[in-house]
């Protein structure tokens, strides 16, 4: 089969959630598929990373959007109806170039990975689909609201609106439907979400394994540092979390490792000599070997938080929100410990820095629940079933 796999971001190096997924999906379906990659970019794009994804794909097209026509078009989004989300990264030049290559390679079936990609196929009905909405974007938003600026909410609900009304619109265009976590699902909007199938991320347990190294940082947040939600948690952690670890605890130190971080993120460090934030690494594994409790207190944000999965993995203890944790469905206080409040936090830093025997047996337990539940070998191979049962519409 021609598979044609169409993304909002070039997906590779693995440094964000989006890419992380398609790109383990892909080099998985590349296994038995002819794999064509077309994806957008709004910067250069190194050659040694697309001579890495050569070696999956039989043709990549990397459509260089520049920012100034990004503006543009957001801009002219205020005036229709499409979300700005998807007003981003469509364009009249990337729909001319991704047109030629379905005319061109004649895919068999398109995978669509988030609603910012399905534009774009809007116009080839006839071509088999499925759509990857990974997670919610309209809950997403949602939650942003909540959180965000007065001056920002009018803006927030109206995105809200238009990304729920899309993403139904999108749920009846497409032949099928997968989705991140039955969390995720729920907060689709569509009467017949029950048939948007649940494909879980996997996590690479060959790459990330329990490393002997010396303890440097109490507490670790692995993410995207601009990334909405990952700044919030940070925050949560650091303005009201650490306070009161301190206060019985005082050297307690935190590391916040991961690319492009914010300003508000960057200055927790200038203000506190114990925070540490470290940026792009080039071996993320380094900061999960190097912290002693992974604590993710996410309070905003949808769909599976890697993140999590691989601390798991790197046989870390770790802790975080209901929230997050329903998604990734493991036993509270057996294989993770969940806060509601920086109260229940604190308590459970606390504990574990003074309980290595208690924190051994939780992250052993995280351990086995992830090689037990997340593999993206059975993501890939799910993902390849719903494709191929898919019937070819008559043209």
């Amino acid at each position: 089969m021609k598979l044609l796999l169409l993304l909002s971001r070039v997906p590779y190096p693995l440094e964000k959630g989006d890419k992380l997924r398609a790109y383990h999906l892909m080099i998985r379906l590349a296994h038995k598929h002819e794999v064509i990659l077309c994806c957008l970019s709004d910067t250069p794009t190194d050659p040694a990373h697309l001579a890495h994804l050569k070696q999956f794909c039989s043709h990549i097209d990397v459509i260089r959007v520049p920012r100034w026509r990004i503006i543009l078009k957001l801009a002219s989004a205020v005036f229709s109806r499409l979300p700005f989300q998807v007003a981003y990264f469509h364009h009249r030049s990337a729909q001319r170039a991704i047109d030629k290559v379905i005319r061109e390679l004649k895919p068999d079936h398109v995978l669509c990975q988030l609603v910012r990609t399905t534009e774009y196929v809007r116009s080839h009905p006839l071509l088999p689909k499925t759509l990857d909405y990974m997670d919610t974007l309209s809950k997403g938003m949602e939650r942003r609201t909540e959180t965000s600026p007065f001056y920002l909410r009018p803006l927030f609900q109206a995105e809200t609106r238009r990304l729920i009304r899309y993403e139904n619109l999108m749920f009846d265009l497409f032949d099928n439907s997968v989705i991140i976590s039955a969390q995720d699902r729920e907060f689709i909007y569509h009467p017949l979400r029950d048939q948007v199938q649940v494909i879980p991320n996997g996590v690479d347990t060959r790459h990330f394994s329990p490393q002997d190294h010396t303890k440097t940082h109490d507490l670790l947040f692995t993410g995207n540092m601009n990334y909405p939600p990952n700044i919030d948690s940070v925050l949560f952690l650091v303005q009201h979390v650490l306070p009161i670890v301190r206060h019985k605890r005082p050297g307690t130190s935190l590391l916040i490792s991961g690319v492009d971080p914010s300003a508000s993120v960057r200055d927790l460090a200038r203000v506190d000599p114990l925070v540490t934030v470290s940026g792009w690494v080039k071996d993320i594994r380094t900061s999960y070997a190097t912290a002693r409790i992974f604590v993710a207190p996410m309070q905003i944000g949808t769909g599976l938080q890697n993140k999590i999965l691989e601390a798991m993995a790197m046989r870390l203890p770790c802790i975080t929100s209901a929230l997050a944790n329903n998604a990734v469905g493991a036993d509270p206080g057996h294989s993770i410990l969940i806060g509601n409040s920086p109260q229940d936090y604190a308590d459970h830093i606390l504990r574990l820095l003074a309980d290595p025997e208690e924190s051994d047996r939780l992250a052993q337990n995280g351990f086995r629940f992830v090689h037990e539940h997340f593999d993206w070998d059975r993501a890939a191979a799910d993902l390849e079933r719903i494709i191929l049962d898919t019937p070819r519409h008559g043209g």
